[in-house]
């Protein structure tokens, strides 16, 4: 070569040229979308989140909610709640956000978690139970049978309320397609009704919010003499403590006043203080009775039974009734309508938008033989 360039006179050539170099990013960005599809269907298959712009549609019903009623307060499209919806405009939750809630007050409301739920349709919510069983008899081949007693029932009327929420977004935030406010105001309900439940459910007074298992007659009356309804407590053996020799043996006194068919699914409630006590109880032989648990998900162990943290329950304190333990899925019942209510008021505290959330909550205890107290007393 003599140094010069080779010049392409030819402009069909160069033409020809372009073309080529066309075709290979074509196939490029063929085969870089085959890629991303490989990659997003094996993400999926393994349980992880998507790439962004990938996220699988929702129902239109909860699209219209999240993106109609909460971010622009458009009513078309929503669920209207009948009987029940103010003037302004009241709207029952899609139930793929309901059941996000629902999941997460039961992993923090911890006696909602142990006891009986029942969705209700109206405030009205009625259960008998039977306070003895019935009675039998022997007899001869042929000798006479005579009438056997029959049980007595008794009536359980959970008192309810309102549980309400009413959190508040600005209207900048809404507007944002990033923000996530389906998530946020599930989780923003959820926080402040478990709150709310969980104190219900160990004091509440059964004005216009349920009754609390402590709230309740309480008398240390064995089964079969005390009244329907009367919770039994075991004496701790000391004044505002647990007795200053061999403390333990108390809380097998209390485990083994539980009769044998509801020690099947028992628990152990009581704060954080209180469990911070017991764990230190040992035994002769040195080991102690309070065992963590060996898998993950597995719950904490006492005399071999798990044990439930409601810090709502009161701390050791003279006359406190600190330990609950029993069967509560039959010895506590809640009651709950099916739906939360939402109300969305962008007017009373411009710029922001509050969500009031509503939901009818009752709860009381429904067999009184289900679940024993410790008292913190002598006697």
């Amino acid at each position: 070569m003599d140094g010069t360039y080779e010049v392409k006179a030819d402009p069909l050539e160069a033409s020809f040229d372009a073309v080529g170099h066309a075709g290979e990013i074509a196939k490029l960005r063929g085969e870089l979308a085959a890629m991303k599809a490989r990659i997003e269907a094996q993400a999926a298959a393994a349980g992880r989140p998507l790439l962004a712009g990938t996220k699988a549609d929702a129902s239109p019903e909860r699209r219209a909610f999240v993106d109609g009623y909460l971010r622009k307060g458009v009513e078309t499209g929503t669920k209207s709640f009948a009987g029940t919806t103010p003037g302004e405009g009241g709207y029952a939750i899609p139930r793929e956000i309901d059941e996000a809630i629902d999941g997460t007050l039961k992993a923090i409301s911890p006696i909602r978690a142990i006891a009986n739920v029942v969705k209700v349709g109206s405030a009205g919510y009625r259960k008998l139970v039977t306070t003895g069983g019935i009675a039998s008899g022997w007899a001869a081949e042929t000798g006479a049978r005579g009438t056997t007693a029959t049980p007595s029932f008794a009536e359980i009327v959970p008192p309810m309320g309102d549980l309400y929420a009413n959190p508040a977004a600005s209207q900048a935030m809404l507007d944002d397609a990033r923000f996530d406010v389906e998530g946020w105001l599930a989780q923003e309900i959820a926080t402040e009704f478990a709150r709310a439940e969980g104190a219900a459910f160990i004091n509440g007074n059964g004005t216009d919010k349920p009754r609390g298992l402590l709230a309740g007659p309480i008398t240390n009356e064995a089964d079969g003499l005390r009244a329907f309804g009367t919770l039994q407590y075991v004496a701790s053996g000391g004044a505002g403590a647990f007795a200053s020799t061999n403390p333990h043996e108390k809380l097998i006194d209390l485990v083994q006043s539980l009769r044998s068919p509801y020690r099947q699914g028992a628990c152990f409630v009581m704060n954080s203080a209180t469990l911070a006590a017991i764990r230190k109880f040992k035994t002769a032989d040195g080991a102690f009775l309070w065992q963590p648990a060996l898998a993950e998900g597995r719950p904490d162990t006492l005399l071999g039974y798990p044990v439930v943290e409601a810090e709502d329950m009161p701390d050791i304190t003279a006359n406190s009734h600190a330990i609950a333990f029993g069967n509560f899925r039959s010895g506590y019942l809640i009651t709950e309508r099916a739906e939360t209510l939402i109300l969305r008021d962008p007017f009373t505290n411009k710029p922001f938008v509050h969500f009031y959330a509503a939901k009818r909550v009752g709860g009381a205890v429904s067999n009184s033989e289900a679940i024993k107290l410790m008292k913190f007393a002598a006697s």
